[in-house]
């Protein structure tokens, strides 16, 4: 099933959303604290959207690099943070794939705390797929933590994992974990939000294909 397939059955579908905010509208970067982001922190994309970013780590050049749905925004889109507007444009999207449906930001080392823990939702590895009885968590910018059972790769695309847990717009990107291991990441839901399955992307298909390009965000791995 493709991903403009999933598109098709339900605009809604999307769990990113529309809002009107002012993330643009501070200037300067204040001194301390650096805001802490990391899996599961709501980001602003371009003043306009809001999603969730899924981890955030360094690629294998050192640069800080962050993953979110690749529906979030496209090259370029200016990133801020839903937790803390007053800081500005953190970082930028540097690629999106509408295929595997996630995108990479590079963020501003200078500006931001990446943090493993983010509300008491901890990151501290990378699992393989979830499958059928797994039970798994997500934290989204929209409905914060949600746990239910991984039903598995039921289209056997060999990179989707759906799932029983509760996603609503602005959930996009939001870490899929089985215990503090990182697994996937959320990107749509099916019929109506938290009563349909969720659908998202296996992180080893993601950072497959990251290392497969050779360029930003290769060999990533979350702090």
């Amino acid at each position: 099933m493709s991903r403009s397939l999933m598109k098709v059955i339900s605009a809604a579908a999307l769990v990113c959303g529309p809002v009107s905010v002012g993330a643009g509208a501070a200037a300067g970067v204040p001194q301390l604290p650096l805001p802490p982001i990391g899996g599961g922190s709501g980001i602003v994309i371009d003043d306009r959207a809001e999603c969730t970013l899924t981890a955030i780590g360094y690629d294998a050049a050192g640069r800080l690099v962050g993953l979110t749905a690749g529906h979030c925004g496209e090259p370029g889109a200016q990133v801020a943070s839903v937790t803390y507007p007053s800081y500005g444009v953190l970082g930028r999207f540097v690629y999106a794939d509408h295929e595997l449906d996630y995108a990479i930001i590079q963020f501003d080392d200078a500006r931001v705390a990446p943090a493993r823990d983010v509300g008491g939702f901890s990151i501290d590895g990378l699992g393989a797929p979830a499958r059928f009885p797994d039970v798994v968590c997500k934290k989204g910018r929209t409905t914060g933590r949600t746990c239910g059972v991984a039903w598995g790769d039921m289209m056997g695309r060999g990179s989707d994992t759906w799932t029983q847990m509760c996603v609503l717009k602005g959930d996009s990107g939001a870490p899929v974990v089985i215990g503090s291991t990182l697994v996937g990441m959320v990107n749509a839901y099916w019929g109506m939000g938290c009563l349909g399955p969720e659908v998202g992307t296996d992180i080893n298909a993601i950072l497959a294909d990251i290392d497969s390009r050779d360029d930003v965000g290769a060999g990533f791995r979350p702090i």
